[in-house]
């Protein structure tokens, strides 16, 4: 019998793209569309020394659902060339911007979407009074608000701490060629003699980047001589007297972790200027999320466009960022103490929360409590100390939600024994569930993560025992310490996927931990007693998991590796590294 034939796909067809001519200001802009005209609109802006070519994967992408618009900026490609430098000011650039939204879309506000010095001009145009009446949401990578950088730069100046010390640095060596820009004849006699021809080398080299046929575009010299103006006509201006421009359109700020030109920190506090702001990484490089990456990124503006068209139930609800900011969570042992308030935090900054516990019902009530300050969150019965159940749960949660951007991995238990107290089965459940349950955690959804390219972070919470030796906490500080280790060695490994690794390392928390905590050695009376002299030293204490969860979430904004929480914890680190002879005296006193 002669099985039936399939007939052959057809692969999908790129949308024919057709030009027009807008002008602004005196000058013709080139612009290209694709898509159906009716679909809602977004607007593509390139950056230095680019042309609406490098869009070409992205818009070739979004033009199946979107009606794709990009057009070649003033002194670029086919577009008119300024008069003089003046011609170059962010107030024309954004004029433009705002003339090519008004001839292709004239009845509906735009989603804007910009890389490099697209998305500075872009920003001038966002932040215009009443630009949410014609910009329905903006997607920005790898170009500030030269305004917004005005202020980060004096508020840096004037609090000049080490750590703002050691980014202004860090910035300053990656702008080196901002300072090129303004030296005369010197840059634009370098793309004159030889870099132009050399640029797809550097892209090879630098961003590895393959060359094609449109891209770098064969007008490349002239641009990039053309574009030197940007810069002379607008950095020293404005950054010297940056001015007040907040906006209220929703911003997505897709952080490119491999970006050699533009610092992560140069977002932050970046809520102030955009409180509708969406945060997203993107394990790429400054060109490269556009010439090697542009399916992830035409997926991101997607989802963010869906969420803030005119007319959709979020938008109608003030904006995407105030019910979904983009993130996925995943918090184990997150029905109580530090995971519940993790949950929670993260909810309430918009995220989207999947909790896990041993204790489903306890689970269940963390979900429903995140789902009424942010997001739907979801909950499920996972014992972290298998790592079948742990696989099992990393894929149902990929299926179901997508890739985490985020893992907590905080599940864990307390023991009190000396060494010669506990016994076998006392230290298999602690490092079963302690070391094993964030090893699963770490592989099942670290993989996840390495395959889907977007980069992310996962938090794992040890204890200040890690570092804080004692006889009576043997399997305990073991288990915490080898999570501290674990954590170090997974942050030298998933920096080449883009993935940060912090270590949280909280003392004395008034959390149920110590209610469920076991003790060497004990009858079940003296286990109890035990157990609630514990609670009510930790009750005494007063330390709060809402504070260890506001480390995780500033831990997981900043990158920081290890983050010491309580006094005690903070004191117990810088004593281990002054003086960790004195704590291996202090580890002889009994604490039980």
């Amino acid at each position: 019998m002669t099985p039936p034939t399939t007939p052959p796909t057809t692969p999908p067809t790129t949308p024919r793209t057709s030009r027009r001519t807008v002008h602004s200001g005196g000058l013709p802009l080139a612009v290209f569309e694709q898509g159906d005209p009716e679909a809602p609109t977004v607007l593509l802006v390139h950056g230095y020394p680019d042309t609406h070519a490098v869009w070409d994967d992205i818009a070739a992408d979004l033009a199946r659902d979107h009606h794709v618009v990009r057009y070649d900026v003033r002194g670029a490609g086919e577009s008119g060339v300024p008069a003089d430098r003046d011609g170059y000011r962010l107030e024309h650039l954004a004029e433009d911007l705002f003339a090519v939204a008004d001839a292709v879309s004239p009845d509906r506000p735009v989603h804007l979407v910009a890389h490099d010095w697209g998305s500075i001009q872009s920003w001038e145009a966002v932040t215009a009074p009443g630009a949410e009446r014609r910009i329905a949401s903006y997607t920005t990578m790898s170009g500030p608000s030269l305004d917004h950088m005005g202020y980060w730069l004096r508020h840096r100046l004037r609090r000049p701490t080490p750590r703002h010390l050691g980014q202004l640095l860090h910035q300053g060596l990656h702008s080196w060629y901002i300072t090129a820009f303004h030296l005369p004849y010197l840059a634009p006699g370098v793309w004159r003699l030889g870099l132009a021809r050399a640029w797809p080398r550097v892209l090879r080299g630098l961003e590895h980047v393959t060359p094609r046929a449109d891209h770098p575009q064969r007008s490349l010299r002239r641009d990039a001589v053309r574009g030197i103006e940007l810069y002379r006509a607008n950095f020293r201006p404005t950054m010297g007297s940056p001015r007040e421009r907040p906006t209220e359109v929703p911003v997505q700020l897709i952080t490119l972790t491999r970006d050699r030109y533009v610092g992560t920190y140069l977002s932050e506090g970046l809520e102030r200027w955009a409180p509708k702001l969406t945060r997203r990484t993107l394990h790429a490089g400054h060109w490269s999320a556009l010439l090697e990456k542009g399916a992830t990124v035409a997926g991101m503006v997607r989802e963010f466009t869906a969420r803030n068209e005119p007319g959709s139930a979020d938008a109608a609800a003030g904006g995407a960022p105030a019910l979904d900011d983009g993130r996925l969570v995943v918090v184990t042992g997150g029905g109580s103490g530090i995971g519940r308030a993790t949950a929670l935090a993260f909810a309430e900054e918009g995220a989207r929360v999947v909790v896990c516990d041993l204790d489903l019902a306890a689970a269940e009530r963390t979900a429903e409590l995140a789902s009424l300050i942010g997001p739907a969150a979801h909950a499920y019965r996972v014992d972290v100390s298998d790592g079948a159940a742990v696989d099992a749960f990393a894929q149902t949660v990929a299926a179901e939600h997508g890739v985490p951007d985020v893992v907590v991995n905080n599940a864990g238990i307390g023991h009190s024994g000396t060494f010669l107290q506990t016994t076998e089965k006392e230290w298999q459940r602690v490092l079963d569930v302690n070391l094993w349950g964030v090893i699963h955690g770490c592989r099942a959804f670290g993989t996840l993560m390495a395959d889907r390219g977007q980069g992310g972070h996962i938090v794992n919470v040890s204890s200040a025992a890690a570092y804080l030796p004692s006889k009576a906490l043997t399997a305990y500080a073991t288990s915490k310490a080898a999570v501290f280790m674990l954590s170090d060695c997974l942050r030298a490994e998933f920096v080449g996927h883009g993935i940060g690794v912090s270590t949280i390392c909280p003392g004395i928390v008034n959390t149920n931990i110590t209610r469920t905590s076991t003790f060497s050695a004990t009858s079940s009376a003296e286990q109890a007693a035990k157990q609630a002299r514990a609670a009510k030293l930790y009750a005494r204490r007063g330390f709060p998991p809402e504070k260890v969860a506001t480390a995780i979430l500033a831990a997981v904004r900043t990158g920081k590796a290890v983050v010491p929480v309580t006094p005690e914890a903070k004191a117990a680190r810088l004593l281990s590294r002054l003086s960790p002879g004195l704590l291996r005296l202090a580890a002889r006193l009994n604490i039980t």
